[in-house]
């Protein structure tokens, strides 16, 4: 069952909203609901001991995990490291990856996908600071 809700919508936006985000069981995907053209964004949750039940790799995209609550154990090919809640992994195409959860609390993590060497401009370099009056 979905705890995806969408509030707002208009031409240029969209406003969801995660119900229970931290406390999330299992993975909610976030492309379609919020119409995203760049990239896919999920949250997922792992209870103590459970790691997502396969390995798997991209083609064409990248993947960046933020962890945001409890710790556990990532596995890129062969390689195994600790993570913890502020952990940023930025995983590349063709190799495969994994994570479980080792925290008594369940561990809660954000992944953002997006092709992978397609980022230009970014920041500043793409941002434009305009002179509209603030509505807050």
């Amino acid at each position: 069952m979905s705890t995806i809700k969408i509030i707002d919508k208009g031409e240029k936006f969209t406003h969801v909203q995660i119900d229970n985000f931290i406390h999330l069981e299992g993975k909610e995907f976030l492309k379609d609901a919020t119409a995203a053209t760049s990239c896919e964004i999920s949250l997922g949750t792992l209870p103590q001991g459970v790691a997502v039940p396969f390995f798997h790799s991209h083609k064409e995209n990248e993947e960046n995990y933020i962890i945001i609550s409890g710790f556990g154990k990532f596995q890129i090919d062969t390689e195994v490291f600790d993570i913890s809640a502020g952990s940023v992994i930025r995983v590349s195409t063709g190799c495969d990856r994994n994570l479980k959860c080792t925290s008594q609390e369940p561990m809660t993590y954000l992944c953002i996908q997006a092709k992978e060497n397609s980022l230009e401009n970014y920041t500043m370099t793409d941002g434009i600071i305009t002179e509209r009056p603030s509505l807050l």
